[in-house]
């Protein structure tokens, strides 16, 4: 750097130097080539990456080093790194976002309002850290279109009205635009959401005909109906639930990221916010090199491996 503001001066004073075309062309030249060694050299000076984080609410922060590579501007192999490690998301699963509400949990009583939860993302650390709010209105939108929104997603009402002790402009399960960052929408517990929706659909006492069976009979043998029993035969016994869980998936190596985010928001968060759900991710890497990993190789991915506290790691020769 002090090479290439050494010659930018020359330039500069080139009419007090009273310069030659020809030291001109060479002041040039050698700016010229000072300033591709600053360049090539900056990624290599500038490659650690510093991301704050924190498990929850009363842990302490912890900044977490990740060396960057790859031959892109700094900026981008930043931003790369950091959506690859999901520590930058750009698209948020309305199942995780409700897998928060309840973990945290971020619920205010009954509900939250979408502006809280916005500025809440934004504030605390322990939570995805996500692009913009737009990620998050998404998955909001996305969260109230689920057709299971009572089991991964949640409702949503314009506003509560206190009181009517209701919420005005509920709805769930169906399509419909979401209001933006600003707006004094609230996303409301399922399952206050469901009763509030079946005692307002639910039909007027009275209005029906007494159910009837046929029980006894007559003379005859025929069967005579008894008003005030039902006859619906006996429920079947519900057929045991599955209480495990395995699989195996061959990820692309230029690809891992992106697939093992899709992996996690897909699969392992519908198994992770089940009650006491115990889950386990291993990841298993495999690498066969014919013509041998050079040395330099060597030391990055075994420095790497213990950074990120890989239980076990090495190289073979054969």
């Amino acid at each position: 750097m002090r090479r290439f503001l050494a010659w930018e001066s020359v330039l500069e004073e080139k009419d007090r130097l009273s310069l030659s075309l020809h030291q001109v062309k060479q002041a040039e030249t050698q700016k010229s080539t000072a300033e591709s060694a600053v360049t090539a050299r900056l990624p290599e000076t500038y490659q650690w990456l510093l991301v704050p984080t924190q498990k929850d609410a009363s842990a302490p922060i912890h900044w977490e080093a990740t060396r960057l590579s790859g031959g892109d501007a700094l900026a981008i192999r930043a931003s790369k790194k950091l959506k690859n490690d999901e520590l930058l998301i750009t698209s948020f699963a309305a199942s995780r976002l409700r897998m928060e509400l309840d973990r945290v949990p971020l619920w205010c009583g009954d509900h939250v309002s979408v502006k809280q939860l916005v500025d809440d993302f934004a504030r605390y650390l322990y939570l995805p850290r996500l692009a913009d709010p737009n990620v998050l209105l998404e998955a909001i939108g996305n969260g109230v279109a689920l057709l299971a929104w009572e089991q991964d997603g949640f409702a949503y009402a314009e506003a509560y009205d206190e009181l009517a002790k209701r919420y005005r402009g509920l709805r769930a399960g169906q399509q419909g635009t979401i209001p933006d960052r600003d707006a004094p929408g609230l996303l409301v517990k399922p399952g206050i959401a469901r009763a509030q929706l079946e005692a307002e659909t639910a039909p007027g006492e009275g209005s029906g005909t007494t159910a009837v069976v046929l029980g006894g009979g007559d003379s005859t043998g025929t069967p005579t109906p008894q008003p005030g029993k039902t006859g619906a035969p006996p429920a079947p016994p519900e057929s045991q639930k599955p209480k495990r869980f395995h699989g195996t998936v061959a990820l692309d190596p230029a690809r891992a990221g992106r697939d093992a985010s899709r992996i996690a928001d897909e699969v392992i968060a519908h198994l992770a916010g089940l009650v006491d759900a115990n889950v386990r991710v291993t990841l298993e890497v495999e690498a066969e090199i014919p013509e041998g990993v050079p040395d330099n190789v060597v030391r990055t991915v075994t420095e790497n491996s213990r950074t990120l506290k890989f239980t076990s790691q090495g190289f073979e020769e054969e």
